[in-house]
């Protein structure tokens, strides 16, 4: 096939009104659109929903005989109202003797971790009824006026304590009847469960804090030989917080305690404008279960309205499937009429007209503007798609257990980090493709670009979070560590990569393209780039977007497709907006500021990682219809 001896013959202009060959110019940007839509839709299905796979290795159960001791530990303080987590004794909570911090893997500092041990005493399969946890019935502790203003502040902004016995959280349990017919809601209720328990309450202007907490642990008989002693493992752990009033609490000498009766029990109210004298006290029962040590983590990760959400999926899987039919059909039946009338060579006259889309084979390869920016996005965008990928792989095969905490998020950075030597490669190979000769600083672009943007709205977003002395700040070290796995390990592998890439054959374009860029008459206001990605993004899939196939009469579609591609993160940006209004009841400036530094940093995440599928999309589809096409 005959491909650049009209390289240089001089361009006609494009016509305003397009042909139905024309129109197919710019189908890539649909395609690519089309199957980044099915991508991610087939990523969100194979998502595991269960616990059944196995554990990650170190992570073994532990076995325990009875009276042995079972630790109490405290992990944070959180609030949906402020998405600021504190650690546990920034609240006046009773110490022990000496406290001591876990050391915590990358994951736990970042998401705000800062696991303590406390002074409950709980040991296996022994009851307890009621007990002082610090200090003695004769001496209550006594809350200063700033350790009260403190502690009603968190319970108004509703924090919930956050406690781990054998790695596994502390639950609240919730019952209530569902919309059922009259008879049955005599028969049972249904159970959901909440992570930790709240605070305290609010009744009125008055503020009352949980002092008493019944621990209810369950545990799993395992088989053991006829002459051992029998073991033990814990299940679940489920705790029914209560607020009792310090004169209702009746302890003797040795710190035991009896509870009064529900209904003639006053909470204990906390004044903030006085000091407060209370007794923190807490009980323990033992309950056998069936459940299996493997599947414990099953009560906390059960999804409620699961029905709903499976036909939610199906039915976004069907609509998909059948729109991508129909585009198909209609991308197929069109091409094959266009390639078949392009390559018929009875008339030669109309063989040396063009028309369509063959008219702008000489410019549909023309390098765009910027291409050392759009190579470093689309590189960006391939670091991002590997690392999903394989954490998604990895926890399907459960080797991202629920009991490791902060094993997700530790994947991803290294995973991120290790993954620059593919964005490097890609990036440098499309910048030659694109006629760039600088790779170095091609290299370093793409290795600091979306990077440097993160790291600069964690950065700011960490100062806010340290002014206010939450354990969500990333400490100084932690920051010092990750610039130096930035530098030290994703930089130079970016630089491995971009070298190896750039040096490897730029991809083989079908056509070759003139040297006179061909004129492009001015466009209609729905054809502009920004029009198309409200239009791709509102409905994926819908019939509007077919119609996107029959407006694109511009051969520059290397930045149309990316950006187009990720329409769709515009609309994120939306649904958190109107989240936020709605359905959030935050109204604190740094509450909001985190709030949507963290939505900006997932819509840019979003945005990269569907652009650059759509944009590889759309490129392999253009050089696969124009090899098909006879160029004279």
């Amino acid at each position: 096939m005959a491909t650049g001896r009209a390289a240089n013959r001089a361009p006609l202009p494009l016509t305003s009104a397009p042909t139905r060959g024309s129109k197919m110019a710019a189908v890539a940007v649909a395609v690519a659109v089309s199957v980044e839509r099915l991508r991610y839709l087939l990523l969100l299905l194979l998502w595991p929903h269960g616990t059944d796979s196995f554990y990650v290795p170190g992570v073994a159960p532990i076995n325990f005989h009875w009276n042995d001791p079972v630790e109490i530990k405290a992990v944070k303080l959180t609030s949906s109202r402020t998405q600021l987590p504190y650690e546990y004794y920034s609240l006046p909570f009773c110490q022990p003797t000496e406290i001591t911090y876990k050391a915590e893997n990358l994951g736990e500092v970042l998401r705000g971790d800062r696991i303590v041990n406390t002074p409950f005493q709980v040991f296996m399969n022994v009851e307890k009824k009621c007990e002082v946890l610090c200090n003695f019935p004769n001496k209550p502790v006594t809350l200063t006026v700033e350790q009260s203003k403190l502690m009603a502040e968190r319970i108004r902004e509703d924090y919930y304590v956050h406690l781990i016995a054998d790695n596994l959280p502390v639950a609240t349990r919730l019952e209530f009847y569902s919309n059922r017919e009259e008879e049955e809601k005599k028969k049972e209720k249904d159970v959901q469960f909440e992570h930790g328990y709240r605070l305290g309450f609010l009744d009125g202007n008055k503020f009352y804090l949980h002092n008493h907490l019944s621990f209810i642990l369950y545990y799993h008989r395992e088989d053991v030989e006829e002459n051992q002693e029998p073991t033990y493992r814990v299940v679940r752990f489920e705790v029914i917080p209560q607020s009792i009033k310090l004169e209702d609490l009746k302890a003797d000498e040795k710190g035991m305690c009896t509870l009064p009766e529900a209904t003639g029990s006053a909470p204990q109210e906390i004044d903030p404008t006085r000091e407060n004298q209370l007794l923190f006290t807490y009980s323990v029962h033992w309950e056998e279960s069936d459940i299996k040590w493997a599947s414990r983590w099953d009560t906390y990760l059960t999804m409620s309205d699961v029905q709903i959400h499976w036909f939610s999926i199906i039915n976004s899987v069907v609509v998909v499937f059948f729109l991508s039919g129909i585009l198909s059909m209609i991308i197929i039946r069109t091409l094959r009429k266009d390639i078949a009338n392009y390559n018929k060579e009875d008339d030669i006259e109309d063989t040396m007209e063009e028309s369509g889309w063959k008219l702008v084979h000489g410019d549909v390869f023309r390098p765009p503007q910027y291409p050392m920016i759009l190579s470093s996005l689309l590189g960006s965008g391939i670091q991002l798609f590997c690392m999903i990928l394989i954490v998604i792989f990895v926890a399907m095969l459960g080797m991202l257990s629920p009991s490791s905490r902060g094993a997700l998020m530790t994947t991803a950075c290294f995973l991120f980090m290790f993954m620059g030597v593919f964005g490097g490669f890609f990036a440098g190979r499309l910048y030659r493709t694109l006629k760039g000769h600088r790779w170095k600083k091609g290299a370093f672009c793409t290795a600091t670009l979306y990077p440097g943007v993160v790291f600069g709205i964690c950065f700011v977003l960490n100062c806010f979070i340290w002014g206010k002395h939450s354990s969500g700040a990333v400490p100084f070290p932690t920051m010092v560590a990750l610039l130096c796995m930035w530098f030290g390990i994703s930089l130079p592998l970016v630089y491995l990569g971009y070298y190896f890439g750039f040096r490897k054959q730029p991809y083989d374009n079908p056509v070759r393209t003139n040297q006179i860029p061909r004129q492009i008459p001015e466009q209609r206001w729905y054809m502009n780039k920004f029009v198309g990605i409200l239009m791709a993004g509102i409905l994926p899939f819908g019939a509007m977007f077919i119609e996107l196939f029959f407006i694109f009469s511009d051969y520059r579609w290397w930045w149309r497709t990316f950006l187009v591609s990720g329409g769709s993160a515009f609309y994120v940006l939306i649904y958190a907006i109107f989240y936020f209004v709605n359905k959030l009841d935050i109204v604190e400036f740094i509450p909001s500021l985190l709030y949507f530094g963290y939505t900006a940093l997932m819509v840019l995440s979003f945005w990269l990682l569907t652009g650059t599928i759509g944009f590889y999309a759309a490129y392999m589809f253009v050089r696969k219809i124009y090899a098909a096409v006879k160029i004279d």
